[in-house]
């Protein structure tokens, strides 16, 4: 008989990249968190860091049925891009921030089971933002690992991203610390560029009356 090495099983182990479930319970919470992750990618481009979105954390090797996938998940110190899932014992490091876009049906599994197991792990903040308000009368709220279990934020401050975190509607609108600026949403950067297109287009229209009426300004 074949005798199979500890290596060998762990080579067979699967680990699925996805359930079938939708990714969000409303179109609301996906807006949210297909938003959340486009602001958080642009902000940290450049970095040695990555922006997950409902991808499988797998935390215990050889055991796939252990896994959580969060809404959104910014590890620091691992190679920027995508995974078909993410693996801490490969990746040698845990989430620096989760959000979970909450409901009242998500309640109980997001404040009881997902907060103890990412407390467990040693994740440095943990951010709820329940979009309908349905059960977060602030909508978003925070917690930081201090020791060894979360405690609430009070500053609104992600300290890990240096961001302040605020509630703009149904979207969580980030501010960096260092200059105040507002990170926008892909909607406010498309009418931004449009703005420039459009204020580019007039200095070109006048530039060319310019030299109608004057000549080059080389000239």
């Amino acid at each position: 008989m074949a005798i199979i090495s500890s290596t060998q099983k762990q080579s067979q182990v699967f680990y699925p990249s996805s359930d079938g479930e939708p990714v969000a319970e409303t179109h609301i919470h996906l807006y949210a968190i297909l938003t959340t992750l486009e602001v958080l990618r642009q902000y940290l481009q450049g970095q040695q860091a990555t922006v997950l979105v409902n991808q499988f954390l797998y935390y215990a090797q050889g055991f796939p049925k252990l896994r959580v996938a969060p809404d959104v998940m910014v590890i620091f110190d691992v190679e920027p891009g995508g995974r078909d899932n993410y693996k801490i014992w490969e990746e040698g490091k845990v989430p620096s921030v989760v959000f979970e876009m909450t409901s009242k049906g998500t309640q109980k599994q997001d404040i009881e089971q997902k907060k103890l197991l990412y407390e467990q792990l040693e994740v440095q903040e943990y951010w709820l933002f329940d979009p309908k308000g349905e059960w977060i009368e602030e909508k978003l709220r925070g917690y930081r690992l201090q020791g060894e279990s979360f405690q609430l934020i009070t500053d609104s401050r992600s300290e890990p991203l240096k961001l302040r975190l605020t509630i703009e509607d149904e979207l969580i609108g980030c501010y960096r610390e260092d200059t105040g600026e507002k990170l926008l949403i892909p909607d406010e950067l498309a009418a931004k560029l449009s703005e420039e297109t459009q204020r580019a287009n007039e200095a070109e229209q006048l530039l060319a009356r310019y030299r109608e009426r004057f000549g080059d300004l080389n000239e």
